[in-house]
């Protein structure tokens, strides 16, 4: 199989754009459809990427967009949704997934990589986010067979330049009057380097060892929600008192939280968090891949920054 271009669904987000990036260094040349194309114009730097202004939850379009391509690779999802019945989560993990996989199959196309995440359970996951992520993981592995290769992604939280975990944490620690009341702080998260998934999808696309599998991606430590967040506050010099919520707490502010019109935290995510989000076996080492430590990457993005958080978390919320 060659591999001379690569369909990235959601390849104008945060793990897309160092992915279309990483191809490219790669010699495989991208093509991504996004809703704005003037919002995703960054991109355009690279050689060998094609920007097309699609819908891509129209299945004519999808074929389209699919035809001619090598592999496709879904990296689509979302934390939050607008409403709470889960219609949100199912449009577009579960039903994005039906048609991006049939598109694969009219369009002639034999890779699919498919983005889930650690926790994902269609039957037991207790949010509507894990249980319609391990929906979409579901029918993307019951697509594996012989007209088509699957694998299937479930990292930890992804960190890096850009991400919504760091940032996102030191836009809310700066707005904090001094105490940062923080709900379900003995969550357990082994964060990965955006790099490093970059890197696993890319070596990824011709492994055999990988077809028909389920890889989890994770870095080298193990956290509590509370460190990280404190590990924030210390790197982006701010002088803030984090506070353990209790339980009930954590439950009234995910409800309160949850009716902003931006969410920043919601009931799904608290029920997300009551489900560890580590590894049990790391797929980078087996990909070559030595994993990068939080230590190591976020003060380079994070420290001497602070004053550009509040612009970054307002950006963030508008996604």
């Amino acid at each position: 199989m060659r591999m001379d271009r690569v369909c990235i669904l959601g390849g104008s987000g945060f793990v897309g754009r160092h992915l279309a990036n990483r191809l490219v260094q790669h010699g495989i040349s991208a093509r991504v459809p996004t809703r704005r194309r003037e919002r995703s114009r960054h991109l355009l730097v690279l050689p060998t990427l094609e920007l097309i202004e699609a819908n891509i939850h129209d299945p004519a379009a999808l074929t389209e967009l699919c035809r001619g391509s090598s592999a496709v690779i879904n990296l689509v999802g979302i934390l939050n949704e607008a409403g709470s019945d889960g219609s949100g989560f199912r449009r577009a993990h579960v039903e994005l997934t039906e048609k991006a996989l049939r598109a694969c199959r009219e369009a002639g196309v034999q890779r699919y990589l498919h983005m889930s995440a650690l926790g994902a359970d269609a039957e037991h996951g207790p949010s509507h986010y894990q249980r319609t992520k391990g929906e979409a993981e579901r029918l993307a592995l019951a697509a594996h067979g012989t007209d088509l290769d699957v694998t299937v992604f479930r990292p930890s939280v992804i960190f890096g330049p850009g991400d919504s975990f760091f940032n996102r944490f030191a836009a809310l620690l700066r707005m904090a009057p001094g105490v940062f009341p923080l709900p379900t702080p003995r969550a357990r998260f082994q964060p990965v380097s955006v790099g490093d998934v970059a890197e696993a999808f890319a070596r990824s696309l011709l492994r055999e060892d990988t077809f028909g599998e389920r890889l989890e991606l994770a870095g080298p430590q193990r956290y509590e929600l509370i460190e990280l967040v404190r590990y924030t506050a210390t790197v982006a010099g701010l002088r803030r008192l984090v506070y353990p919520s209790p339980d009930w707490l954590s439950r009234l502010q995910a409800r309160v939280l949850g009716k902003l019109p931006f969410k920043p935290y919601s009931y799904d995510n608290y029920l997300s968090a009551s489900v560890d989000n580590v590894a049990t076996h790391n797929a980078l080492p087996g990909l070559g891949i030595h994993p990068a430590s939080v230590e190591a990457v976020v003060p380079g993005y994070l420290a001497g920054g602070v004053r550009n958080q509040y612009n970054v978390y307002r950006r963030l919320a508008r996604r």
